[in-house]
């Protein structure tokens, strides 16, 4: 077996080619970022031939600063969700990427849950929501029809640069599970959706195991500077990946991620699907599935925070030499649990679970002249785990026992941040010291499929020890009390966002 592993994980705004050692210790990573076009409101969609080129760069540079070309024993794959780009008969691009965030698709997603959505979710595990592959299929296949009669087939991001790899169009049953289309008890695509799109199995890629393994056409591998007899592992998607970069593979063990946007979720021996379509259920492998509750509004959060209000902190972070995230973290360090009284409603880019809205609006609710700019700082960041913390309680319904609770994902870098999600959760929450859980996790799937471990459950051997952090239970009993006001005043407004989308139109 050669030195190395790669771990290659495109995501929303980057992708980033990660290197580790094949005992798992991480060597070194490469970020190529790429941007996300918004037009209007509605639409959000990149160029993917410039995703293909940032994906091929990142590979190239990371095996030239390493040395490591010809000791790569595999690259896996790991991928943001819900990507679809329409392509021609003869491969040629449609549309570009139209990505999970892209809402255009909303009004069918109305006509679908007041019809037959509920039995759709069922079959699939996937919400309909405009996220979903096949509620924008089912847009484009209405207000689009000439362009939508040229489909030749239709695929994500990650097959669309699968196949200039190996000349192959194939999705793996993650990725396919997110799309809404894949039946979880047949691991098929599902007959009625393609029947009610008017599309064939041969327009759509290749259904996988997301331990298929590919080699790469000499072409390509030239193209990033490495060995053509490195095996390409299909890999799986970067929420379910996350998962098993920390460790949380086990019945009871949760996974949370937040990055630009957030997660929660548990792994499961077997489909199952919430009566109120509140998480979805995602295939890892033939006895790995994946439910839980993606959040549109995690660090974006901040990120508004810090460049609509914080001004000051960003002044005072460029004359000291930090980071304005620092700055203003410590500030709302000094508010105590609650705000004074100040709740925040996240969703400034619509939700996904647990409203499943896009249409949803945030609010400060409790405004008063003794607020200052560092109870909006904590508020928000309050908010955020509050949103969390009421898809963990869906997903708590679920499950049968909570063993451990694991965080990553860019928040991981702060204190704050960190001891917030135990006081809120009441629970230990554990971050595991791992780099890069999805390209870990990604790296972990290679291991698995290329034979080197006979069980997923073997990833113990390659995480790390975590950091702990432990729930103050004055904090704790002050954000239950919070908590109900968040929930009750969240399903007050809820009749409110479809007005209030009217008025911005």
């Amino acid at each position: 077996m050669k030195k190395y592993m790669i771990g290659l994980d495109i995501g929303t705004t980057a992708v980033k080619a990660v290197l580790f050692d094949v005992k798992g210790s991480y060597i070194d990573k490469e970020t190529g970022n790429y941007p996300l076009h918004t037009p209007d409101a509605e639409t959000a969609e990149q160029d993917p031939d410039e995703i293909l080129e940032k994906t091929f760069e990142a590979v190239r540079l990371l095996v030239a600063r390493n040395g490591c070309g010809d000791d790569v024993e595999f690259i896996s794959f790991s991928s943001a969700m819900h990507s679809m780009i329409l392509l021609d008969g003869d491969g040629g691009r449609l549309t570009d990427c139209i990505i999970w965030a892209d809402s255009r698709s909303q009004g069918y997603a109305d006509r679908l849950n007041e019809e037959n959505g509920l039995d759709i979710y069922r079959r699939t595990g996937t919400p309909i929501h405009p996220m979903n592959p096949f509620v924008k299929l089912f847009y484009f296949k209405n207000e689009a029809p000439e362009l939508y009669a040229g489909i030749g087939r239709v695929v994500g991001i990650k097959e669309y640069i699968l196949e200039r790899l190996t000349g192959e169009y194939a999705v793996d049953r993650s990725i396919a599970s997110s799309m809404g289309m894949m039946n979880l008890e047949t691991s098929d695509w599902d007959q009625e959706v393609l029947e009610m799109l008017g599309l064939s199995a041969d327009q759509l890629p290749e259904l996988v195991d997301t331990t298929a393994i590919y080699k790469m056409n000499e072409d390509s591998a030239a193209g990033i500077n490495i060995s053509p007899e490195t095996k390409l592992v299909i890999g799986a998607s970067d929420g379910v990946l996350a998962n098993l970069g920390v460790n949380a593979i086990r019945e009871g063990d949760i996974a949370i991620t937040i990055g630009t946007s957030g997660a929660i979720r548990t792994v499961i021996d077997a489909p199952k699907t919430d009566e109120k379509m509140r998480t979805f259920c995602y295939h890892l492998t033939p006895s790995h599935y994946v439910i839980g509750g993606p959040v549109n509004n995690g660090g974006v959060i901040l990120r508004w925070i810090r460049d609509e209000l914080c001004q000051q902190e960003i002044g005072e972070a460029d004359s000291c030499g930090k980071d304005p995230y620092e700055i203003m973290t410590e500030a709302a360090k000094d508010v105590p649990a609650g705000s004074n009284g100040l709740i925040f409603h996240p969703y400034l880019a619509g939700e996904r679970a647990p409203l499943w809205d896009s249409k949803a609006v945030g609010s400060f609710y409790g405004l008063t002249l003794s607020h200052e700019r560092k109870h909006m700082i904590r508020a928000a960041m309050e908010g955020v785990v509050y949103n969390l913390y009421s898809v963990y309680l869906a997903l708590r319904e679920q499950m049968n026992e909570v063993n451990s609770i694991k965080a990553s994902g860019g928040f991981a870098r702060s204190e704050i941040w960190k001891q917030l999600m135990a006081d809120v959760f009441g629970e230990k929450l554990s971050v595991p010291k791992t780099y890069e859980s999805s390209a870990f996790g990604a790296c972990i799937l290679g291991l698995y499929a290329i034979g080197e471990m006979d069980d997923l459950s073997e990833v113990d051997r390659f995480v790390g020890e975590d950091d702990a952090y432990t729930p103050d239970e004055h904090k704790y009993m002050k954000y239950q009390d919070v908590m109900s006001v968040y929930i009750e005043i969240g399903r007050s407004l809820e009749q409110f966002y479809g007005r209030m989308h009217e008025l911005r139109e």
